[in-house]
């Protein structure tokens, strides 16, 4: 690895972090100094619903809050549905380890996110929109529900906005800070007002979301985006990043590197140079060891993947996952089994009971992990732990239960070595 280089932390370069330092976050007049709210008069007065979805579609941007779904694809799926009532959610609850990307977004730039919200409630024909946030996130709310009144006073929310004819508002909802609520029908059942457990899947949200209407769910850093697509065009974003992931992306960038903190650099860049050029390389001389890659749900790659580029596709051919964005560097001192042996006991604190697999797997995976870091363990229980992880993606309710596997079998594949050395 080498040695510390210098972050230039000018804005040259990003889209989604633009703005955050440059101007003050709540002030309406500033935001509209450089530009802000010009993509949604753009989208309002000058774009049918439809012209706005086939821009976003054009500019091949992907939800960036793990799933890595096309948006545009999403928005067309509910827009035509003709209905009296429809609603567009904004994903705020980012209770991924490690993340604060969506934060950084809020607390930094919270015209943008509602810019975004607005064009993209435009674009599917919804008249009401929320965004929720998780409730440890008081100065995000704070900025957010002082935007929304800005944007009131100015005419760019309410009724009959810029003489359109459209009616739209925007809603806060604080979440009790489950990390099940990341999953998009678990967040709608807690907006309820019941327990966030996640639906049953179809109906899709698309379909019937909140309170059984048509709904989009998008993350903050999508809906970041699209404000600048909008305004610059779908191609311009399109030739951003590489041939199939377009774009930039927010890393949070964790652990034992210089500088740990957020940075957007453009999809397709190399891990070795986010690790070294925008977190200044390994702290205290250490040699790299592992890195977990897009959160707890993520993959630990070893030193070999260190050059890997950071994109969709190339990410996906090494079997793992782009996720949230977080990046968590270990050096050579890190032990695999007991990184793993938390991240296990994160998922068994968070699940949510619904369904036996998960419930009952995560307490299995839990009992023997401790197991091995006793010395008590066999070569047998770390083939079983996978298997068991296996046995849970295939048969978990929702997503939670379903990806432990990437850290079980990353982290056992990788470090193998390791794990033995307990066991024997």
């Amino acid at each position: 690895m080498s040695k510390h280089i210098k972050y230039d932390f000018t804005p040259t370069g990003r889209i989604v972090l633009e703005n955050s330092g440059r101007i003050d976050p709540e002030n309406i007049v500033e935001y509209l100094g450089v530009g802000g709210y010009e993509a949604w008069e753009k989208a309002l007065l000058n774009m049918t619903p439809s012209e706005v979805i086939d821009e976003v579609k054009a500019s091949g941007l992907r939800g960036r809050g793990g799933a890595g779904f096309p948006t545009g694809l999403k928005w067309s799926f509910t827009a035509p549905i003709q209905t009296e009532r429809k609603s567009f959610i904004i994903n705020a609850d980012e209770g991924e380890p490690g993340t604060f990307k969506d934060r950084h977004i809020m607390e930094g730039d919270p015209h943008k996110l509602l810019e975004g919200t607005m064009i993209g409630a435009y674009a599917v024909g919804a008249n009401m929109a929320y965004i929720y946030v998780r409730g440890e996130y008081k100065l995000s709310i704070a900025r957010l529900d002082k935007a929304i009144d800005q944007a009131h006073e100015y005419g760019l929310l309410g009724k009959n906005i810029l003489g359109s004819g459209f009616n739209l508002d925007i809603c806060i909802m604080i979440g009790a800070g489950a990390y099940v609520c990341g999953e998009e029908t678990a967040l709608i059942e807690s907006m309820e007002g019941k327990r966030g457990i996640p639906r049953l899947k179809p109906p899709f949200p698309g379909v019937k979301g909140f309170w059984q209407m048509p709904t989009v769910v998008n993350n903050v850093e999508t809906m970041a985006n699209v404000p600048s697509i909008i305004n610059r065009g779908g191609a311009w974003f399109a030739g951003i990043g590489t041939e199939k992931s377009k774009g930039t992306k927010i890393y949070t960038i964790m652990g034992d590197v210089n500088q740990p903190g957020l940075t957007e650099v453009e999809l397709g860049t190399p891990l070795s140079a986010i690790i070294n050029e925008y977190g200044g390389g390994m702290r205290d001389g250490k040699k790299f060891k592992a890195a977990l890659i897009g959160g707890s749900a993520g993959v630990l790659i070893n030193d070999s993947l260190i050059d890997m580029n950071m994109d969709y596709e190339t990410l996906a051919a090494n079997d793992a996952v782009l996720g949230s964005g977080a990046i968590l560097v270990m050096g050579e001192d890190v032990s695999m089994p007991e990184m793993l042996a938390n991240t296990i006991h994160f998922f068994g604190h968070e699940s949510c009971g619904r369904c036996s697999p998960c419930s009952l797997g995560t307490r299995q995976l839990s009992r023997l992990i401790k197991k091995i870091l006793k010395g008590q363990g066999t070569e047998a229980d770390l083939d079983y732990m996978v298997t068991l992880s296996e046995g849970m993606q295939q048969s978990s309710f929702c997503p939670l239960g379903q990806s432990l596997i990437m850290p079980v079998k990353s982290t056992i594949n990788n470090f193998r070595e390791e794990f033995l050395a307990y066991i024997k």
